[in-house]
């Protein structure tokens, strides 16, 4: 009987805070960011083999690799994260040796969302490997080294909390500083869930965006000591505190204060950050009830989250449906990254 390894890491949502965890702002100034896992994941199947290959399929993007197994895979499109994670692993935790294996993922959104899916995948694949290898890693093990082979090994522009985001799971409160990073896990009451969840409407713009031009610009402007640029990063800082404060006191009115606030630093911090359509949308939801909203992420399209009074919901949807995007419905999940075995069904 054949086992396989499943393994799968939640996407998140960006409260507050989100872009101050990019060095090198975290590094000189300290990075604070609010975010909370929803229902929507990343997802690995890896299925050993002993036929000494190394298939790579991302089913969602109908992408598939097929290589002989090595110590080192080239590094080159496609599926670059599952060759960069490949290599990694047979490096640091197999001596060299190279594995033969099947690795299949997926994603309930599509890269580029704003949801963290790059970075959450490459969290959900390590998770995969160290289920198979008995590696034994912990949450902070695997969201550190989920960073190193995106930003490191790969090159890859970006900050830090998808990666804790994904392996903790839950509302977190996460400190980057140039000593490292430190992730509070938040108590929030049932009843502040449920109403966040009723208050809260994601919409998918339907246009996905490379999130790396966006952070570098946000990271040449820190180098650069953009006046601009960094107060707006020192706002999103403080205004994450009193996120966090909003948050574990139910205060939904504050909530929303700080998320419309939030959204106008943002926008100083580098100049595609938003544009006219990601305005129109934003200024016909608040027409239609709305209270505040913002891009998740780092912003230029992907998924925008308003606050909206339970009242309003329907009015608020009416009126995104004429934009052409797609309203999802989610629920904030309490469980980050999970791996298991079982047996081959096909």
């Amino acid at each position: 009987m054949s086992i396989i390894i499943r393994s799968r890491a939640p996407l998140r949502l960006g409260l507050a805070g989100g872009g101050t965890d990019v060095s090198p702002f975290s590094d000189v100034h300290g990075g604070v960011v609010l975010n909370a896992t929803i229902d929507l994941y990343a997802q690995a199947i890896l299925e050993p083999r002993t036929d000494g290959k190394v298939v790579f399929v991302a089913a969602d993007r109908n992408e598939r690799v097929e290589l002989s197994a090595a110590s080192v895979l080239e590094d080159v499109e496609p599926l670059r994260l599952h060759k960069g994670i490949y290599s990694r692993i047979v490096r640091q935790f197999n001596g060299g040796r190279p594995l033969s294996l099947t690795l299949t993922t997926f994603a309930d959104a599509p890269a580029g969302s704003g949801l963290g899916t790059s970075s959450t995948m490459v969290v959900c694949i390590l998770q995969a490997y160290a289920e198979w290898l008995r590696l034994g890693l912990g949450e902070y093990d695997i969201a550190k080294l989920a960073y190193e082979v995106e930003r490191i090994d790969l090159g890859l522009a970006g900050g830090k909390q998808d990666q804790y985001a994904a392996a903790f799971g839950g509302f977190n409160f996460i400190e980057f500083g140039s000593k490292g990073v430190l992730v509070n896990p938040l108590r929030v009451k049932d009843w502040i869930i449920n109403e966040l969840e009723a208050c809260t409407v994601l919409y998918y713009t339907g246009q996905s965006r490379e999130s790396a031009g966006i952070i570098q610009q946000q990271i040449d402007n820190t180098k650069a000591g953009n006046a601009q640029s960094v107060e707006a990063m020192l706002d999103l800082k403080r205004d994450s505190f009193l996120m966090k404060e909003a948050v574990l006191r139910g205060d939904l009115q504050a909530y929303a204060s700080i998320l419309g606030r939030s959204w106008q630093s943002k926008k100083q911090i580098a100049s595609n950050i938003s544009n006219s359509a990601i305005d129109k949308v934003y200024d016909c939801a608040l027409s239609a009830g709305a209270l505040a909203g913002k891009i998740s992420g780092a912003g230029g399209g992907g998924f925008m989250m308003f606050f909206v009074p339970a009242v309003k919901r329907m009015d608020v949807l009416r009126e995104l449906s004429k934009h052409g995007g797609e309203v999802m419905n989610f629920h904030f999940t309490e469980m980050g990254v999970q791996s298991w075995c079982q047996s081959l069904i096909r």
